[in-house]
C-alpha cells in the first residue's frame, strides 16, 4: 500500500496590509503545483485577493454569495472538505473566502477552544494525505481569526514591503507569534520573504539588513521585485508564473517555492 503524504500546512501572515501576502501565497502555490506538488489554498481574507488571484471577479463574488465558501464552514463548523473547489491549474485546489468573513470573530467568540475550530476542520484534510501541502492566506489583523489560523499551521511565512513602513508594526507580529507559539508550540516560524523590491532605493538594503541583524529569524534569499506583470497576471485572474512564467516575478516565487521545500 502507497504510503500517504505527510501534509504541511503554511500560513502567510503579516499584520500589515501590502506587504504582498495574498500574491506570495498565490505564486507559491502555483510554483509548488509545477514541482509535482499538490496544494489545498484557503482564503482567509475578507478582501478575496487569493480567490481572485484563481478566479474573475464575477465567479468569486458568486462564490462568495454562496453557501459554499469558508465563511459558512467556519460558521456552521462543516467538514472543510465539502468547500474545496478545482481551479483552472492542475494541482491547485482552494477554499474560497466571503466578504462576510468580516464578522468571523463575532462568530467565534462564543464557540468552545474557539482558537481550535480552523485546525479540527482542517484535521480530516490533512489526514488524508490527498494534499503536500495546504497554504493559508491570513487577513493582516491580530485575533482571535488569525490565531486560528496560525494553531492550525505547522509553519508561518512572513512576507514584508521592502519600503519605509514595510517593518511597520513587525514587532508586533513576532509577539503575537510567541503567545500563539504558547499554546500551540509546534508552530514555527519559517522565514521573511522581502517583497515589492526596487533594488535601486535604499530601503530594500536597509529593510535587508534590519531583518538579517534581527536575532532567530531566518530571512529567504529569494526577494521579490516589483514587476507590472504581476498586476497583469491579477487582472487576468491567474499567478503570474502561468501568466508570464519568464517574468522576473515568477521566476523569484519560483526560487522561493525551492528554498521552501528544502526549508522543511
Amino acid at each position: 500500500m502507497k504510503k500517504k503524504n505527510k501534509t504541511k500546512v503554511i500560513c502567510f501572515a503579516n499584520n500589515k496590509g501590502g506587504s504582498g501576502k495574498s500574491t506570495t501565497c498565490a505564486s507559491v502555490a502555483y510554483a509548488f503545483s509545477q514541482m509535482g506538488k499538490k496544494v489545498l489554498l484557503i482564503d482567509g481574507d475578507m478582501q478575496l485577493n487569493l480567490t481572485l488571484s484563481y478566479f474573475t471577479e464575477d465567479k468569486a463574488l458568486e462564490i462568495a454569495s454562496s453557501e459554499k465558501n469558508l465563511y459558512i464552514a467556519i460558521k456552521e463548523q462543516k467538514p472543510l472538505t465539502d468547500f474545496i473547489y478545482k481551479t483552472d491549474f492542475e494541482g491547485v485546489d482552494i477554499i474560497p473566502s466571503s466578504t462576510l468573513m468580516s464578522s468571523i470573530e463575532f462568530e467565534l467568540f462564543t464557540k468552545w477552544q474557539r482558537e481550535f475550530i480552523l485546525k479540527k476542520m482542517l484535521a480530516p484534510v490533512v489526514e488524508s494525505g490527498v494534499y503536500d501541502y495546504v497554504l493559508i492566506d491570513a487577513p493582516p489583523t491580530l485575533g482571535c481569526w488569525v490565531m486560528n489560523i496560525l494553531c492550525s499551521a505547522d509553519r508561518i511565512i512572513l512576507p514584508v514591503e521592502a519600503s519605509p513602513w514595510g517593518l511597520f508594526g513587525l514587532a508586533n507580529m513576532f509577539e503575537f507569534i510567541g503567545q500563539v507559539q504558547e499554546i500551540a508550540p509546534s508552530l514555527e516560524l519559517l522565514g521573511v520573504v522581502v517583497t515589492k523590491v526596487d533594488a535601486r532605493k535604499n530601503y530594500f538594503k536597509q529593510t535587508m539588513e534590519t531583518l538579517k541583524t534581527t536575532e532567530g529569524i531566518n530571512v529567504f534569499e529569494s526577494v521579490i521585485h516589483l514587476d507590472s506583470s504581476v498586476e497583469w497576471a491579477q487582472d487576468n485572474s491567474q499567478p503570474v508564473g502561468s501568466y508570464k512564467k519568464s517574468s522576473r516575478s515568477a521566476l523569484e516565487y519560483k526560487a522561493l517555492a525551492e528554498e521552501i521545500l528544502n526549508a522543511f
